[in-house]
C-alpha cells in the first residue's frame, strides 16, 4: 500500500494518507494516516425540490397561530391578538439549509435564537409571519406538495381555516377570536 494514494472516506471521518497534505514538521515521521474532519453536504444549496421541502418541514417545522385567550384578561398587553407564523428551526451549524429555504420561498427571515438550556444547542430559525406571504407562498405550496406527517397535515389544514378566518377580518369580532381560539387548542 506504500506510496499509493488512498482516501478513505465513513460519514465525516476522511482519513488522508500523509503524502497528500499533512505538515510532517508537525507530528513524528511514523504518523501514516491524518484524521480530517469535513462537513459533507448530501443536498444543493442553490436548488432545494419541493420534496426535500416537504420532507423538513415535515420533521423540522411548524404552522402555528398565537391567539390570545378572549377570557383572559391581563395587565401585560402583547401588541397583536392573533399572529400566524410558519417556522423551520435548525441547529447553528445547519443554517445554511434556512437561508436555502428564504431562496426557495422567496420570503421570510433568518434569525439566531439562543437556548441556554442544558443538552441544546443554539439554533436558527427561518420564519414567515406576513399574512400576505403566508396567504400567496406557504399555504399554495404545501396545498400543491402534501406533507406525509399525518399530524403535520392536520396542523396545515387547521392553520389554513384559521388563515381564511383571518382573511376574511373576523378574528375583529368577539366571535371569530373565540373560533380561532377554540381551532387553536386543536392544534399539535
Amino acid at each position: 500500500m506504500f506510496g499509493t494514494e488512498v482516501l478513505v472516506t465513513c460519514g465525516d471521518l476522511t482519513l488522508l494518507p500523509r503524502k497528500s497534505g499533512y505538515n510532517e514538521s508537525d507530528a513524528a515521521s511514523e504518523v501514516s494516516w491524518v484524521i480530517v474532519f469535513e462537513r459533507k453536504r448530501t443536498h444543493s444549496m442553490k436548488n432545494l425540490s419541493p420534496e426535500y421541502v416537504v420532507g423538513l418541514v415535515d420533521g423540522e417545522g411548524s404552522f402555528t397561530v398565537y391567539v390570545r385567550n378572549p377570557d383572559v384578561k391581563s395587565f401585560v398587553i402583547r401588541r397583536v391578538m392573533v399572529e400566524p407564523k410558519f417556522y423551520v428551526k435548525l441547529i447553528e451549524r445547519d443554517k445554511e439549509i434556512l437561508f436555502a429555504l428564504q431562496r426557495f420561498f422567496g420570503c421570510g427571515s433568518v434569525y439566531f435564537q439562543k437556548d441556554t438550556r442544558s443538552n441544546h444547542q443554539n439554533c436558527y430559525r427561518y420564519e414567515v409571519f406576513r399574512w400576505e406571504n403566508l396567504q400567496t407562498k406557504i399555504i399554495p405550496f404545501f396545498k400543491q406538495n402534501k406533507l406525509k406527517f399525518a399530524s403535520k397535515q392536520h396542523d396545515f389544514e387547521i392553520f389554513c381555516v384559521m388563515m381564511e378566518i383571518l382573511s376574511k377580518k373576523e378574528h375583529l369580532t368577539d366571535k371569530g377570536l373565540r373560533q380561532l381560539f377554540k381551532l387553536k387548542r386543536q392544534m399539535h
